[in-house]
């Protein structure tokens, strides 16, 4: 057994890239003070907010580890903070079985907040199940790229709605160290600038995202916690998570650029890390590179729906339009 580097108690991790050794209490900790770093370093409580003019944030609560962690970690800290209210968001698929279980995970956990938690679904606003999306496919692609544009214009939809001043993800550090490698690999440039205007970029200071008035920002302050770790912070909290992964999962690009940042990662301790302190760097000149060329995407509404797009017809309405054709 190895000893807490802090402390002297049974260790309960090892994190290779810092050298720690962590008992359960410092380990815990440890995730706490990140993400709580990552909200003071990103600004995402504005100066001005006051408990008479309080900050909506709004969190997608999947009911998965990533959501769950974040979700009590941000009640912990802002639970008595009458300048913040927080309203959970849940989204139901129409995955029978594997989102069933993980809306009574969000329930539960919601409940034990004594959170505001809401539900909606694709079958109540679209007339479509992910299962059955799945079997017809008429764009024959991977079922995770109907259900991004799903869910993506939910969250927006429902985070206007609820007032929300920030829409907050639980992607971990391996979720962007992935869509980093993705971006570069790929020769995206524009997309990092999107990126980092969208949801990476922070609130205030000289590096500051640009303002976007068509959509509810996003942000994502567990983003340097390592995934393994969140699943033992989820673990040790004994937080109600549904863990297991998504029977239409299909992302077979992501999935090989998951397996190098795990093999580069254990030959080479501390590569998401950089690779995610490098990227934001890049995105946000590249951002700022963008601003000033006025090469933004010229956005209106949608002759369907409203919703803001690039298009005549969003992305969203034209593959419902396929469906009802299948």
């Amino acid at each position: 057994m190895t000893d807490c580097t802090r402390c002297g108690r049974e260790a309960v991790m090892h994190a290779a890239y810092s050298g720690a050794h962590l008992c359960e209490s410092h380990f815990c900790e440890s995730v706490e003070k990140r993400v709580r770093k990552r909200v003071r370093e990103d600004g995402l409580v504005p100066r001005d907010a006051t408990p008479d003019d309080p900050e909506t944030w709004v969190i997608g609560l999947s009911g998965g580890k990533d959501s769950v962690v974040l979700t009590h970690i941000l009640d912990e800290t802002f639970a008595e903070d009458p300048r913040i209210e927080l309203v959970a968001l849940t989204i139901h698929e129409g995955i029978e079985g594997y989102r069933d279980e993980s809306v009574d995970a969000c329930v539960e956990l919601a409940a034990d907040l004594d959170m505001r938690h809401e539900l909606v679904t694709y079958e109540e606003e679209f007339g479509v199940r992910m299962d059955d999306v799945v079997e017809d496919d008429p764009e024959n692609m991977a079922a995770c790229a109907y259900c991004g544009v799903f869910r993506r214009d939910l969250l927006e939809r429902y985070a206007d709605e609820f007032g929300a001043d920030k829409l907050l993800t639980g992607h971990n550090l391996d979720d962007e160290a992935q869509t980093a490698m993705m971006n570069f690999l790929e020769g995206d440039v524009a997309q990092m600038a999107k990126h980092f205007d969208a949801s990476i970029g922070g609130f205030d200071g000289e590096d500051a995202r640009s303002e976007q008035d068509e959509f509810v920002p996003r942000a994502k302050p567990l983003r340097d916690v390592p995934e393994k770790e969140v699943a033992l912070y989820c673990h040790l909290r004994d937080l109600p998570a549904h863990i297991t992964e998504c029977p239409h999962s299909s992302e077979a690009y992501r999935g090989e650029i998951q397996q190098l940042l795990y093999e580069l990662e254990e030959n080479h301790p501390g590569t998401r890390h950089s690779i995610m302190a490098g990227y934001e760097e890049l995105a946000g000149v590249l951002a700022d590179r963008y601003d000033e060329d006025g090469d933004g995407p010229d956005l209106h509404e949608c002759e369907d729906c409203g919703a803001t797009t690039t298009r005549d017809r969003c992305r969203k309405c034209s593959l419902l339009d396929s469906l009802e054709v299948a």
